[in-house]
């Protein structure tokens, strides 16, 4: 065989030292560039809250949801995780003065946001006006999905009281107060343990209250 004819062995042997070569040949700015592409995605981004009255600075992981936000970092856990997948209502919590299911939102993206937790909407001292209704009409059993109906169910009176139709809404002119009009706003909210009658009257309980 001729001395000068390429073999498998020596295309091999070369590709091995060429490989581990290339390391040490690359420039110093490709390397740095590539640890900085590297922790792109793991960068953390400060996000300003208010949340029930009090401002809070945080700095999250960008994908970090409002409800982890909520619960792992403020330690606000009276909004519950449910179902994770905006189904249940467990989550709702008040932001910007109307209800949303915090497992479907980023934090990130309520940066400078007012937020009101069932923390903030009143005190075992001094009572929201649908917290004490939900306790005098036994809107609850277990208690899981409480925060997140109180929340809902404060959300909905006001939706109600500014006129905003619902699909059931028959007169867009005028909305009115009914059992099918809230059954119909609180059905993002489920109850495994079927407590919506007590639900309704003590929201009814509360309409009566602003109407007097």
């Amino acid at each position: 065989m001729p001395s000068d004819q390429l073999t498998r062995r020596s295309l091999l042997q070369g590709s091995a030292v060429i490989a581990a070569a290339a390391p040490a040949l690359a420039p110093a700015g490709a390397a740095a560039a590539a640890r900085s592409k590297a922790k792109e995605g793991t960068g953390m981004i400060p996000v300003e809250l208010t949340v029930n009255g009090r401002e809070v600075h945080l700095q999250l992981d960008p994908r970090t949801t409002l409800l982890d936000a909520l619960r792992e970092h403020l330690h606000l856990t009276g909004t519950k995780k449910g179902c994770d997948q905006g189904q249940c209502g467990a989550c709702t919590v008040i932001v910007e003065g109307r209800r949303i299911n915090s497992c479907l939102t980023l934090a990130v993206m309520h940066d400078g946001d007012k937020v009101t937790t069932i923390e903030g909407l009143g005190t075992p001292d001094a009572l929201h006006p649908m917290q004490r209704a939900f306790i005098t009409h036994d809107g609850y059993q277990c208690g899981y999905c409480t925060p997140g109906q109180i929340c809902s169910a404060v959300a909905v009176l006001e939706e109600i009281a500014a006129g905003i139709p619902s699909h059931v809404t028959g007169d867009l002119n005028q909305v009115a107060l009914s059992d099918h009009e809230l059954r119909e706003r609180m059905s993002g909210n489920i109850c495994r343990c079927a407590a919506y009658p007590n639900i309704i009257a003590a929201m009814n309980d509360v309409a009566g209250e602003t109407k007097a």
